[in-house]
Order: C-alpha cells, then structure tokens, then sequence
C-alpha cells in the first residue's frame, strides 16, 4: 500500500498546522514584548518592539510582588513536591508491575479512583489536616499534599511502563543473586527513565502553577507565600501598569520554559516510544 505524500490535503494539513502554530505565539510574542513597554507603547503599538521601551518594568515586577522570595518558596515546594511523587510512585508502580493477582488490580483500580475526586472537594478536610498538624500557613503542607493529587497518574503511567518491560531481564537479575530493590535500581528504574521524564514535566508544571492550594495554605505572609500567589498582587499594586504585569507573568513562565528546552526531546521520545509500544 502506497500513502501519498503530497497532495491538496497534505498542503491543507501543513497549512493548518502553521496556523495554529501562529494563534500560539501571536500572545507569546505580544506577553514577551509587552513586558518591555510602557502603556504608551502597548496600547499605540501593541505589537512593535521599539516603541515605549521601558526596562525597569522587571525589576518593579519583583520588588512590588516580591517575586523573588515567592520564587525561592515556588521553586522549594515544586522540586520538594516532585522528589517525593517519585518516591512513593516509582516502589508503588514496581511493586504493582510485578503482581499478576486479584489484589494488584485492585490496588491499581484504586489508584485509578483518584482521577475522580476534585480537588476542590478536598478543600476543607486538607486546611483542617493541616491545622491538626501545626503546618497551617507553612510551605512544608504543600511538599506533603500536592504528592496526594500527582500520585493517580505517575503510578499509573510507571506500572504500565514497568510492565513492558521483558521477564527476562528480571529473571536474568534473580538468578544472579538480585534481590527486589537490586532489580528496582539496576533492571526496572533505568528502563523507566523516559516515562519518568514525562511523569517528571507533568507534575512539575503541576505543581509550579499550583495557585488554589498554595493561596489557602500558605496565605498572604510574603515569606512563605509561592510566586503564583504574589503574582496576582501586581494587579493590585499596578492595575495601570500593563507592562510591570506582563512581566510578572514572563518571570514566572521562564523556569517552565528552561525545563520544556531541557527536556522537550526526551519527552518527545517517550511518548513516541509508548506509541509504538501501543
């Protein structure tokens, strides 16, 4: 069978694509430069580079919202939050990749309920558990909680990944004297290492733009509070000053960008591998 390569749909499919491609960073481009302006030059030229340049709009930015503690208390919770999701996923996922009764599909199935419990739902019993606890408007909740919301999926995705991978191998590894956490560390975690990727950027971009949580628990305190909590402060303190806005914003989005280049490939990978395995 021979799949053509050209044709009017093809040129359509690419054009259609560009033009997404465009509605993407057509506000990208205008967030990005903005960010560089004064309101002169925003709202008479929104989209020229050069016109009502303003370079100290980042450092208002940080001073005026703090965001430079609250991206210190954004970076601690995220990383924190992420060690810990693998943790506990990575020992779960093995333990259930290895388990071919009744009891591992339950255990999976319960695992899978996770999905359907909102996270709004979960409101008042986590401010009353933190209270219970004495980490009411401290970071540390946050590190133990948000692992809570991230857990359904990375177990899920590391057992299914754990699973493909050959009986052999493991069986090669026992009959030289592995034992479970030897196969874990030298068998199962570095064959695992691109959906660890992807649980790894998934939950990081969960938990870097965490707000609802992050607003209630830690509160207002300038010291404890994260960078998406500050960030909406701007729009109070500069409710007419478009490009101290637009730059708060950029702040925030650039460690989720450094992480996309450093990882995006590997990411890219993984879920062609998963496809091909599917």
């Amino acid at each position: 069978m021979t799949v053509r390569r050209s044709g009017p749909l093809m040129y359509l499919a690419h054009a259609a694509v560009w033009f997404y491609v465009l509605l993407l960073l057509v506000p990208i481009y205008y967030l990005v430069v903005s960010a560089f302006k004064n309101n002169v030059g925003i709202l008479s030229a929104p989209f020229s580079p050069f016109t009502g340049l303003e370079l100290g709009n980042f450092g208002k930015a940080m001073s005026n919202a703090s965001l430079g503690p609250g991206l210190v208390n954004q970076a601690y919770v995220t990383v924190a939050a992420n060690a810990l999701t693998l943790a506990l996923a990575v020992p779960a996922a093995f333990a259930l990749a290895r388990t071919r009764g009744r009891v591992g599909a339950v255990i999976e199935r319960v695992f899978a309920l996770g999905f359907l419990v909102p996270g709004f739902a979960a409101l008042v019993p986590t401010v009353m558990l933190s209270i219970m606890m004495g980490l009411f408007h401290m970071r540390e909740f946050l590190i133990v909680f948000l692992p809570a919301s991230a857990l359904p999926l990375s177990v899920i995705l590391l057992t299914q990944a754990m699973r493909a991978i050959p009986r052999d191998l493991e069986e090669s590894a026992v009959l030289d004297g592995a034992g479970a956490w030897q196969l874990l560390r030298s068998v199962y975690f570095p064959l695992s290492v691109p959906t660890l990727t992807v649980v790894l950027i998934l939950n990081f971009l969960s938990f870097w733009n965490e707000y609802f949580f992050a607003l209630v628990i830690t509160g207002p305190d300038t010291a404890v509070r994260t960078a998406q909590v500050a960030l909406p402060t701007l729009s109070m303190a500069n409710a007419s000053q478009y490009g101290v806005l637009a730059a708060g914003i950029v702040i925030t989005l650039v460690p989720v960008y450094v992480l996309y280049v450093f990882f995006a490939d590997k990411m890219e990978r993984a879920v062609l591998a998963g496809a091909l395995k599917g």
